[in-house]
Parts: structure tokens; C-alpha cells; sequence
């Protein structure tokens, strides 16, 4: 890992700053492993001290340990299949499944279903614990995704998502309504303003310093994330809705990018339990029922709308939608009022 400029006095601190997106390396593991000579300079040299300063541009070697094997299995978990070939199969994800196996979540997973429905049929290209995952979405956020089932499909599909060419749209609903006519957003780094009512929001995404768990916009480390976002809808009093339906397209793919950005101007997710929580709804505006829901909505209200890409093998261009699922349409019907 490389230091950034005037990186923090201590080393695990100064580490815990870079670490590289997609890898879960906390201070606290970090400190572990620089007290057990896990951490070295650049030639080899190990450390052991946490006071230790680096200096900015320094490159430091971090000798993880080996994971533990993780083998998925085959589950019968009804699953819903959008689309299916030889090559690749398009499944209706629901919102509360994890993608793939991980520690914590070793069963259940969109993976031990796809074992089940599709046996050895999976590409190969993703390991043991996730076969023919090309893409992921979070475990609470709905929708569509492309599972490779062969592995030309597989390395066609990644080559897709990396050159940024694949099609994805979400729905979303946020706290407020984001506006280009609010000069607080238009203050804000990295965001601007295009025909047709666009915000494009383009920053740098990198772990949260102190919190793993969270994502965060950042200057001068992580990766360039752009998300554009169109309001499709208001609710509540016109000169201040208290929410919103907006869709949003991705030209990158980073973890949790479209709720850092929404986050990130002002206007998080309702029921995001990580970054949307510091906002309400006027609750006392509803009746009891849609309070109570309202009160019990606990999933980040985000919905992989529609996904279109070129078929890796047949070339074709292939273009799917889904409708919003049943606690996507009440929370609507509920801001409707």
C-alpha cells in the first residue's frame, strides 16, 4: 500500500487510510498485524512499532493471512430468473440476500440458490465461493444482476462492466428532493448539472477512515465514481418536499456508490441504515398505518431497475427492467399520501 500526503503519525492509522477498496482490513486487524511482523517496508524491512511515521508516497507490504476455505453449496431457494441461455442467466435479486458466501453469511446466499438451479452449469472464473458472479449489489438493495454461466460469458461480461458500457438505471427514494436549483448542491465538489434536469455527481470513493463498514467521498485516494441522478417525482409541500423517487445510472460501479452520493449532497436514502439514518420523515404527517410502516421500513429503498449489455456471445444487445418490488410500491403509495 501507498501512503497518502500527511498521512497520521501512527502507522496503523496511516495504513487503515489506504487501504484498497473491496478489501475488509480494519485499524484494529491492521494493529494485529503490524505487532506480529506482518507489516514491512518496501524492502522487506518488518515493523512492529504502531508509532512508527511513514512518509507520504511510501510504499508498505501487508502479509495477510490465508481466509479460511469457503465452499458454497446448493440450497433450493426460489429464485427469480429473468433470462436464461447456455451462457448467462439475468435473476430478479430481492432485497436481504447476500450475493455470494462470506463469513457471517455462509448460507442463503443468491449463489448457493444459483448452484441449485443451474448445478455445474456456473462459470468457473469467480472461485469456489462465487461462481459466476461478474457484479454484485448490496444484500438490502433489490434488483437485477447478470450471473456468467459459461466462462467466455464470464471474461465478455467483465470486460463490460470494466470499459463502463454496460447499461445499469436504479430507483431510488431519498430524504428531500435533490434540485438544481438548491445552491448548496450546486456548491458541492464534484457536482454538476446537465440537459434535461441531470445531476452528475463525480468524486473519488474510498473506506471511510474510522469506519470500515462505511464508504465516503474523498480527495486524493479511492476511485473515480460518476453517478447521474433525474427526479422523477416529489412528495409533500412543493416549496419543500420531505422526499423524493429519483432514478439514477451508473458509469462506474464502486461499493455503495449511489448512497454515498445521494449522502453526499444532502439527500440519503430512506431506510439506509448506514447513510441515510441522521434523516426522518415528518412522521406525524400520516395516518397510523403508513406510520407504522414508515417506522418498520429498514431496508435502503434502492432498486436495480434496468440492466442492457451486449451478449457476450451472441452479440446481441440484451435489455432488462424489473418493477418495483411490493415494499417499494407501498413505501410509494405511502409518500403519495
Amino acid at each position: 500500500m501507498t501512503l497518502n500526503e500527511a498521512p497520521p503519525p501512527r502507522l496503523d492509522k496511516a495504513l487503515a487510510a489506504v487501504v484498497p477498496e473491496g478489501v475488509t482490513l480494519s485499524r484494529s486487524m491492521l494493529t494485529k498485524l503490524i505487532e506480529s511482523g506482518a507489516v514491512s517496508r518496501a524492502d522487506g524491512t518488518p515493523v512492529t512499532v504502531l508509532k512508527t511515521k511513514g512518509k507520504a508516497g511510501e510504499e508498505w507490504q501487508v502479509i495477510l493471512p490465508k481466509p479460511a476455505a469457503l465452499e458454497a453449496e446448493p440450497e433450493d431457494i426460489p429464485i427469480e430468473v429473468i433470462y436464461e441461455d447456455d451462457d448467462l442467466i439475468v435473476v430478479n435479486k430481492a432485497a436481504g440476500m447476500v450475493v455470494h458466501p462470506a463469513p457471517g453469511s455462509e448460507t442463503g446466499t443468491l449463489v448457493n440458490a444459483l448452484l441449485h438451479h443451474c448445478g455445474d452449469s456456473l462459470s468457473g472464473v469467480g472461485g469456489m465461493k462465487r461462481p459466476g458472479i461478474v457484479h454484485r449489489i448490496d444484500k438490502d438493495t433489490s434488483g437485477l444482476l447478470i450471473v456468467a454461466k459459461s466462462d467466455a460469458a464470464h471474461q465478455g461480461l467483465a470486460a463490460q462492466f470494466a470499459a463502463h458500457t454496460i447499461e445499469r438505471r436504479y430507483i431510488a427514494f431519498t430524504h428531500g428532493a435533490p434540485s438544481r436549483s438548491d445552491p448548496r448542491i450546486a456548491g458541492l465538489q464534484g457536482v454538476a448539472f446537465e440537459d434535461g434536469g441531470v445531476i452528475r455527481v463525480a468524486t473519488n470513493i474510498a473506506r471511510h477512515k474510522t469506519d470500515r463498514k462505511r464508504m465516503a467521498v474523498v480527495n486524493d485516494a479511492g476511485r473515480h465514481a460518476i453517478t447521474r441522478m433525474s427526479l422523477l417525482e416529489s412528495y409533500g409541500p412543493i416549496e419543500r418536499p420531505y422526499a423524493a423517487k429519483i432514478e439514477c445510472w451508473l458509469e462506474t460501479g464502486r461499493t455503495h456508490q449511489i448512497r454515498v452520493h445521494a449522502n453526499h449532497f444532502g439527500h440519503g436514502l430512506i431506510g439506509d441504515p448506514i447513510y441515510g439514518k441522521r434523516k426522518s420523515l415528518p412522521i406525524n404527517a400520516f395516518q397510523d398505518e403508513d406510520k407504522a410502516f414508515l417506522e418498520g421500513f429498514n431496508r435502503q429503498a434502492l432498486h436495480a431497475a434496468t440492466i442492457g449489455f451486449i451478449h457476450p456471445v451472441s452479440k446481441k444487445l440484451l435489455r432488462f427492467s424489473s418493477e418495483l418490488p411490493k415494499d417499494l410500491q407501498n413505501l410509494q403509495r405511502v409518500l403519495l399520501g
